[in-house]
């Protein structure tokens, strides 16, 4: 069941209309964008994609859209989260996917009744991976968001052996040991997916193979210079690389969180609307001073755009 999976996979924004419902529309495109930066794979509906502001029956018109893209696509993985606040939910949306013919789920710790340790979190991914037990399934690790902060290590070692389907963790922490640990785990028996784009270089050092980040939606070209880079041993050019990165991901700081993405998909002719309540989203003067930022950055040299990687994770 694991994948091995490699390279970088987006998690992609959720196209909305001025209205705020889904644009659907915009997926084809989204999905040829995607490909011509040579991403390998999509995570939708996770927090990138505001899969928390969905409902399910959106959550199944996305599913099904990114399925139409890539039905033909064997080098294009498309993963969808799931959920994490109801486990019935997610095994509706799970067994969905599997119909669709996507080729992962994923969940995150349910977050406003918190699992009370770690094995009560096995209990909660065992109930939904073994509905749908020819599915690879992911557990996407996100404490920042979700308050649950179990070592994954300790995930591993309550799950293994219990589920044939479980593939791996998306992990999106700077605990460099607990990842270290997890990816050299029974001779590196899971897929671990890196999940901060800005401590790619330190994730690359440790062992990482594959990466999910939202970022790689728009600089794509910028990733795959820093691990080019990584790869001929060049670390001083690796560094600037990803302070670059660094310094492109403090502007989401600075203009207000993660609905800033979606300006810079707007700078990469990519108008994925805006995103839903409660998250804030930037003024048309904010957005004037952001462009000026972004040029100062010389986004241009490495946004993303009609581009061929030259390497691979």
């Amino acid at each position: 069941m694991n994948l091995q999976l490699k390279g970088l996979i987006a998690a992609p924004f959720t196209p909305m209309n001025q209205g705020g419902s889904l644009n659907l529309d915009l997926i084809p495109e989204y999905y040829q964008f995607l490909k011509q930066n040579n991403i390998t794979g999509a995570f939708i509906c996770g927090s990138t994609g505001e899969g928390v502001s969905l409902t399910v029956f959106e959550k199944k018109q996305i599913g099904e859209a990114w399925a139409q893209c890539a039905k033909n696509d064997k080098e294009f993985t498309i993963m969808p989260l799931l959920g994490g606040t109801c486990i019935a939910d997610s095994i509706e949306l799970a067994k969905h996917a599997q119909q669709i013919g996507l080729h992962a789920v994923s969940f995150t710790s349910p977050f406003y009744f918190k699992p009370a340790n770690v094995e009560m979190l096995a209990e909660c991914i065992i109930a939904i991976a073994e509905t749908v037990p020819e599915m690879p399934f992911y557990y996407y690790h996100i404490p920042v968001l979700t308050g649950v902060g179990f070592a994954m290590f300790d995930l591993l070692k309550a799950i293994d052996g219990r589920i044939p389907n479980f593939a791996g963790i998306k992990y999106t922490h700077e605990d460099f040991m607990d990842f270290q640990t997890c990816l050299n785990y029974k001779n590196g028996k899971y897929d671990m997916l890196w999940g901060r784009d800005e401590n790619m270089l330190s994730a690359l050092a440790v062992g990482a193979k594959g990466a999910v980040g939202s970022t790689f939606n728009y600089a794509a070209p910028l990733y795959y210079d820093l691990i080019e880079a990584f790869n001929q041993n060049d670390m001083e050019r690796a560094g600037k690389l990803q302070q670059k990165s660094i310094d492109m991901i403090r502007l989401l700081g600075k203009y207000g969180g993660i609905s800033v993405g979606k300006a810079y998909m707007k700078l990469v002719d990519l108008d994925c609307g805006k995103f839903r309540l409660p998250v804030k989203n930037m003024s048309e003067t904010q957005f004037e001073a952001f462009r000026a930022d972004v040029a100062s950055l010389d986004f241009d040299s490495f946004k993303s755009g009609h581009y061929t990687a030259k390497t691979t994770l």
